[in-house]
């Protein structure tokens, strides 16, 4: 099986409060979230998960308190040696606009995404407003419903609640299966030691919760928590 090497690279910031991450946990503390691509790096493709965010401002402070390199889309990708047009396939976690902004400058990309993610991003409920209808016009989307392997050594996982549709991504690395959450969170929501934390915003909180039950019992080898700083301080996982 083919084995992959995973370079999460910075493309934007947001400042928020903890309890968005957590539920009913961390109100009233102020953090910074990354907005990840992650460059799947091993097969005969060039596959990106998810596209983040196109315009953003952090300021250089962000920069050495967290230890990562925040760049645009497309420094990100050039340090590969990748255009984006070069870009074969896009997996999206779920289909919030920190996630997929980028996508319409990977002209030749596939984008896959839940059926049912795609549905409520065509027509979503105001009461969430991170869905912009038109990103993935430009597009050619492949619906997924359900598990499935998109290519040998990566396979999306059903994992909904934050987003009717998310998607986790499990990887085949040389050191074993990593998985990059479906929905936002960060360390504080899978703890070395306690239970864990469902995601802080969801549509679906039961659902939420037995995701995350779903991940950790999938007792990935590398758990990577959607928006973690630690994350983007390494240049490749596994190292």
């Amino acid at each position: 099986m083919t084995e992959y090497l995973i370079h999460p690279l910075v493309v934007g910031a947001n400042e928020t409060d903890q309890g968005i991450m957590t539920y009913l946990k961390g109100y009233g503390k102020r953090i910074w979230i990354p907005s990840y691509v992650f460059y799947l790096e091993g097969g005969p493709q060039k596959i990106l998960v998810d596209t983040g965010l196109e315009q953003f401002m952090v300021p250089p402070e962000v920069e050495e308190k967290y230890g990562v390199k925040v760049q645009e889309f497309e420094e990100a990708l050039a340090g590969f040696g990748l255009p984006p047009d070069d870009i074969d396939v896009i997996i999206h976690t779920h289909l919030h606009n920190d996630h997929c902004e980028n996508d319409y400058k990977c002209t030749r990309a596939r984008v896959y995404v839940q059926k049912r993610e795609y549905d409520f991003f065509k027509a979503p409920h105001p009461v969430d407003h991170r869905y912009f209808p038109d990103l993935l016009d430009q597009n050619e989307v492949v619906l997924v419903d359900g598990d499935q392997e998109i290519v040998p050594g990566i396979t999306v996982l059903l994992t909904p609640g934050h987003t009717p549709g998310g998607q986790s991504v499990l990887i085949h690395t040389r050191q074993g299966q990593a998985l990059i959450t479906g929905f936002c969170c960060n360390e504080q929501n899978f703890p070395a030691s306690g239970p864990f934390c469902p995601p802080g915003v969801h549509l679906n909180l039961i659902d939420a919760y037995e995701s995350c039950r779903r991940v950790t019992e999938l007792k990935p080898d590398i758990l990577l928590p959607l928006h973690d700083f630690g994350i983007g301080r390494a240049a490749t996982i596994p190292a």
